[in-house]
């Protein structure tokens, strides 16, 4: 069952429970105020009779004038004798003339129903003295209130139909609206499983729903992220599939060379096979980056724990003076500085910055390290060929290189970078880079302390 089916059914279904007990409630009401009225109406001419001298004296209760000047067409009056005789009586409707007579010494009022017809009565006792000569007892009718409880029922009814044939159709108007962007959102997911293409949800000003145009935007969202995600690895394989070109395309070429001329010329023997282990490296190097960074998209990819992140820096930055023979000093503002992520992935992070910072300088490299309130901050400072401001942007990018400092002639691939931002960007961290050309580059990481 659709969702608008659904709605509409609950909200007739709905609509008629109340109306139900609405109208239930008004017709009892009704019922009530208006038989307390007649009640009332009773009363006061009973005690408008009892003022009679006549029969406040109990003599001369038989007289036919004595009722008369009370009656109502829609009643019937009589005084009933202890023997239950009726003694005086005056009334024209049949249904009230055939009511048995039943002397009862007490004051009594309430509700009988004959022929179809609900009838109120009332009797007093009458008394000459202290002793009881008689009872005086009136019988109404209530054939015209139950006609207009009739017209009630009927006006009820009717407006009732009117609001629920309103409210079928104003629901299944308003559901319509409700859900057709939902329908559109359906819509446009069937032609995008078909085409194979990404569309976005064209949205109209004149839609109402805030909380639609949130669901739409954020489908919209959704596709064009998907869309931006579908172009990088697109120009990721077709970056890949070029810079994995270059070196097959060596290899190829030495490998050929020494089928043909290097089986007896030792020096292009040692050159063809310079080239393809320095080739083969390089394929190996840049097919270890991709695999780092398809590893990188994996939610579970991080091993966090709480580390100390001067001793991680001190220990990669003897290692790396050792190897290059370049002087690396650190400065930190604490001894111990605490912070709370992949220890072995921040340290990948730190060797793919000296690492740069190494190759593309010549003097020493300088790293801060300092703690302000919750925020680890540090900074990898060279001395070397700076980097152009257009280049800044695309510097984290895959594949970039920067022209002339950051050439082939360096082996690398253009991938480290975009390892090294990927690794800030899982540990919710900031990176900033400063630089001028031929005075040196400063890259700045920022890290939320947690746990």
């Amino acid at each position: 069952m659709t969702l608008r089916k659904r709605f509409t059914l609950f909200t007739i279904f709905w609509l008629i429970f109340i109306l139900i007990l609405f109208n239930i409630f008004v017709y009892f009401y009704v019922i009530k105020i208006t038989t307390e009225s007649e009640e009332r109406v009773i009363a006061n001419k009973i005690n408008l009779m009892l003022e009679n001298p006549q029969i406040q004296s109990g003599k001369g209760l038989n007289n036919s004038d004595l009722l008369s000047e009370y009656y109502n067409v829609n009643e019937m009056i009589r005084i009933v004798q202890p023997d239950s005789k009726v003694v005086n009586i005056t009334g024209s409707d049949p249904v009230l003339l055939g009511l048995p007579a039943a002397f009862d010494s007490q004051h009594d009022t309430g509700m009988i129903s004959k022929g179809g017809e609900r009838i109120l009565y009332m009797s007093v006792p009458l008394y000459d003295g202290t002793e009881i000569v008689g009872m005086l007892e009136i019988n109404r009718v209530l054939n015209e209130l139950d006609n207009y409880l009739q017209i009630l029922v009927a006006a009820l009814t009717v407006t009732s139909a009117g609001a629920i044939l309103f409210a079928i159709f104003g629901t299944y108007w308003f559901t319509s609206r409700l859900t057709a962007p939902i329908q559109q959102m359906v819509t446009t997911m069937r032609e995008i499983d078909r085409s194979g293409k990404l569309r976005v949800i064209e949205t109209t000003s004149h839609e109402e729903s805030a909380e639609l145009q949130q669901l739409i935007r954020a489908f919209n969202q959704m596709i064009e992220r998907l869309d931006r995600t579908f172009e990088k690895q697109k120009q990721f394989v077709a970056d890949a599939s070029h810079e994995l070109k270059t070196p097959l395309t060596v290899i190829s070429s030495y490998a050929n060379m020494l089928k043909r001329w290097g089986r007896d010329d030792a020096a292009v023997r040692d050159e063809a096979i310079e080239a393809i282990d320095r080739e083969a490296k390089r394929m190996q190097n840049l097919t270890k980056s991709m695999l780092t960074l398809a590893e990188a998209e994996q939610e579970d990819w991080l091993k966090q724990e709480q580390f100390d992140v001067v001793q991680a820096i001190d220990e990669l930055a003897g290692m790396l003076q050792t190897t290059f023979h370049r002087p690396i000093r650190i400065k930190t503002s604490s001894k111990i500085i605490r912070m709370y992520g992949d220890k072995e992935k921040i340290k990948q992070l730190f060797v793919i910055l000296l690492d740069n910072a190494i190759k593309y300088s010549k003097d020493s490299i300088d790293v801060s390290v300092s703690q302000v309130k919750t925020i680890v901050k540090i900074e990898v400072k060279d001395r070397g060929v700076g980097i152009p401001e257009s280049d800044l942007p695309h510097l984290f990018e895959r594949f970039y290189r920067v022209d002339g400092a950051r050439s082939r002639a360096t082996g690398g691939a253009g991938l480290g970078l975009s390892i090294a931002k990927r690794i800030v960007d899982l540990h919710d961290g900031k990176v900033d880079v400063f630089s001028q050309q031929d005075i040196g580059t400063t890259i700045t990481l920022q890290f939320k302390q947690r746990k």
